[in-house]
């Protein structure tokens, strides 16, 4: 049986909605979660979509947690004598809740306290919803299709991606607990963690980028449906994502061979992107062939391609079924829907579900011994001295990597120039992509040839003085080049291992290409992000979600596995398929979706309802959310109407950030459309310190980064190291790690089993 990593860590959860989330993360992982909620059970038991009267969202957010009643300020006592039993709480303004007096009983604790939009500046006191979020962090400005108005994403993926980057922010508290017997106050605002865990603007972004950030991108939306095109066929639609110029050959051999596309020019990406005469062509070829054929035929020829699927039958999926993703889960007495089975999978099981969502009304307390840590050297950086050998590309690996170095760990990117990370391509031949610059900064270059027998024994060596290695390679490949899992805990039982794949580690599509545009497709989401009077105008193209998420679980199962190492001295492994971490945001969806399927009443409750107000100026907006009846007659109060015409004359004339303001001020939720590249200037991400000037020796002028994902008390913002050339750091780190002398090293040098940047 696996030992759970947090078994023994003991949480407190006062965060309702959606970003119960968090508490569940870490319940998954093994610690014990308590949710406190006032007598009656919390307002999100009845939000939503509800069957039997239980919330799906609740069900969702909350599952495997016990619960306590807590009626603040009457049970205040009560509360602190809890928080002295745990080691974390979460909670987001808990209302009767005395700070002083917390941090005077329970010195040791860590408080993560989430805001809506953060705890200074001018929108201080604003209104968050998902909509408003999208809005206020660029991902709504990226959204939709030219000519036509911006496009808010389906379900609430500002909300789900921020939950893993709290979860992250609270582990590495704890960890820095740890070492230096401190408590931490941590602040999260959901301004910041939406817009950097969902697809942040200043950071890393998808290969079709080719290095050009998306704050460089157009100021009014694009058609970019080209870069991952979704074209018709017999039964549905399939998506492709052709990149490479031997995918491309493969496709062009598949279709015949025409002699229209057979030139060398083809190999390259932009001739392929801007020809008018390339999709159409494939798309008349795919006419007669159905999703499954194309699938099949493409993954033999290696090129990417994936059948674009409902939600419903992406759950149905061989993948899904074999990997039992979803799983029966008794929300009322003889009522059962299928909900996710966990998010990670550690030591090769999944930590999965451990009991249903709470009833109200329980009386939980924490019980069990507290588990004893062998404690590292104190240090301000939680992981000042972890040895992290960064094997990941492209978003994912990049961005798990980056996170590592940004909490104080020395984080060496593995590398060999005749493989390159995909990052380091630019448009224009640059040294250092922009993108690349940004995220992997902090990190340290190491050149090494893999594919020699000397080069694969140095790199053991690297393994033995290694506390992490992280990779997101397709299942199989570290195990072709010899470096199995057997191999790597033989060199060093100690040895933390997290992997990142599309699709996971085991299943019939294991092995399958792993683009993130093939993900959503065939995770259900490219079919609901498009126009509720187009649905087939498909607009998920600009995002790289979930990649940036699944980058932040594999850190929190990472810090989990250290934390457990700390208890036992032991190493492991843990998993994150991309896919199901998506269809794990759509639980409640597939949850409605399964009961009206089998007939099962579902009361929809008062409806949220998100309106696009368009506002003075080319392409201005303001989005407003709202969710019931007080919201309504505010509205109607400053418009004149409750009506979306009244609103829309209303704010026709005004600037987009005025509008927001007023519906604030009254008390709705509401932000104006901001563009990626305004986001640095903007009076509320100024105000939290959100962005920061970087600079790197091979790019001309300076850019701008994003900041810490929390903002802690102790623990220093992240240091501002250029990102690595290739190569950049070897003999450094060989010295380093391995305590080799030049002489040592020389020869690794002329044989080329290393190579150094000069």
């Amino acid at each position: 049986m696996t030992d759970l990593p947090l078994s023994g860590v003991r949480v407190i959860d006062a965060v309702p909605g959606v970003l119960g989330a968090v508490g569940r993360l870490l319940g998954e992982l093994g610690a014990d979660v308590i949710r406190i909620e006032p007598s009656g059970g919390g307002a999100d038991r009845t939000a939503g979509a509800t069957v039997s009267g239980v919330s799906l969202s609740f069900v969702a957010a909350n599952l495997g947690k016990r619960a306590t009643t807590i009626d603040l300020p009457d049970d205040h006592d009560r509360l602190l004598a809890l928080a002295r039993e745990a080691d974390i709480l979460l909670e987001a303004g808990l209302e009767g809740l005395d700070d002083a007096a917390l941090r005077a009983a329970a010195p040791m604790l860590i408080q993560v306290s989430v805001s809506d939009l953060g705890t200074r500046g001018p929108w201080r006191d604003w209104q968050a919803s998902d909509a408003v979020l999208q809005a206020l962090t660029g991902g709504l400005s990226r959204s939709g299709l030219p000519g036509r108005p911006p496009l808010l994403p389906p379900g609430q993926l500002a909300l789900e991606t921020a939950g893993p980057q709290i979860a992250v922010a609270a582990l590495a508290a704890f960890i820095r607990r740890v070492r230096t017997g401190e408590g931490e106050r941590v602040d999260v605002s959901l301004l910041e963690a939406g817009m950097q865990a969902l697809d942040p603007g200043f950071g890393l972004s998808g290969s079709a980028q080719s290095g050009v950030p998306l704050w460089k991108m157009p100021r009014s939306r694009t058609d970019e449906r080209h870069r991952y095109p979704i074209l018709p066929c017999a039964d549905g639609f399939v998506r492709l994502c052709i990149l490479a110029p031997r995918q491309w050959r493969a496709m062009h051999q598949w279709m015949g061979e025409p002699e229209a596309f057979a030139g060398p020019e083809w190999d390259r990406l932009m001739t392929r992107m801007t020809s008018p005469d390339l999709l159409p062509a494939i798309t008349r070829f795919f006419a007669d062939k159905e999703r499954s054929a194309i699938e099949e035929e493409a993954a033999r020829r290696g090129i990417p391609a994936a059948a674009v699927l409902d939600a419903g039958e992406a759950v149905r999926t061989a993948q899904m079924t074999a990997r039992r993703a979803f799983v029966p889960v008794e929300i009322a007495p003889g009522r059962s829907l299928p909900f996710p089975d966990g998010t990670i999978e550690i030591d090769g099981a999944r930590a999965g579900l451990r009991g249903p969502a709470p009833a109200a009304g329980g009386d939980a307390r924490f019980a069990g011994e507290r588990p004893s840590f062998d404690t590292p050297p104190a240090a301000d950086y939680p992981l000042a001295g972890i040895r992290v050998l960064d094997m990941g590309v492209i978003v994912v690996g990049g961005e798990t990597g980056r996170l590592f170095a940004d909490l104080g760990a020395d984080v060496v990117k593995v590398e060999n120039g005749a493989f390159p990370d995909g990052q380091r391509q630019s448009l224009d031949d640059a040294p250092v992509s922009l993108t690349f610059a940004a995220g992997h900064r902090n990190k340290r270059g190491l050149s090494i040839d893999l594919r020699a027998d000397r080069g694969k024994q140095l790199f053991l060596d690297l393994v033995r003085q290694a506390d992490v290695l992280l990779s997101n390679f397709k299942p199989g490949t570290l195990a072709s080049l010899g470096f199995d899992e057997d191999a790597l805990s033989a060199v060093n039982p100690r040895l933390i291992t997290v992997d990142s794949s599309a699709f996971g580690p085991t299943g019939p599509w294991s092995r399958r290409l792993g683009y993130g545009p093939l993900v959503r497709a065939s995770a259900g989401l490219s079919r609901q992000w498009v126009y509720p009077d187009d649905p087939d105008a498909f607009c998920d193209t600009v995002t790289v979600y979930p990649d940036h998420v699944a980058a932040r679980i594999g850190t929190l199962a990472a810090l989990s596995l250290l934390i457990r190492r700390m208890r036992t001295g032991k190493g492991g492994t843990a998993s994150v398929s991309q896919a199901e971490v998506m269809l794990g945001h759509m639980a409640a969806d597939i949850a409605r979706r399964a009961a009206e399927g089998a007939g099962v009443p579902v009361e929809k409750g008062e409806p949220v309802e998100n309106w696009l107000l368009p506002c003075a100026g080319e392409d201005e907006w303001c989005v407003l959310t709202l969710r019931g009846a007080a919201d309504r007659a505010a509205l109607a109060t400053l418009t004149g109407g409750a009506d979306r015409a009244a609103a829309e004359g209303w704010a026709r004339t005004m600037a987009p950030d005025a509008a927001a303001v007023a519906l604030q001020g009254a008390g709705v939720p509401a932000g104006m459309m901001v563009r990626v590249v305004e986001l640095p200037d903007s009076p509320g991400y100024r105000a939290l310190g959100t962005f920061r000037e970087a600079s790197h020796p091979l790019v001309p002028t300076a850019f701008q980064v994003e900041g810490p994902i929390a903002h802690f008390q102790h623990v220093p913002e992240p240091e501002q190291r250029p990102a690595p050339r290739i190569g950049e750091d070897s003999a450094e780190i060989l010295r380093d790690w391995l305590g080799l002398s030049d002489d040592a090293i020389a020869p690794l040098l002329t044989d080329k089993i290393i190579e150094q940047a000069a």
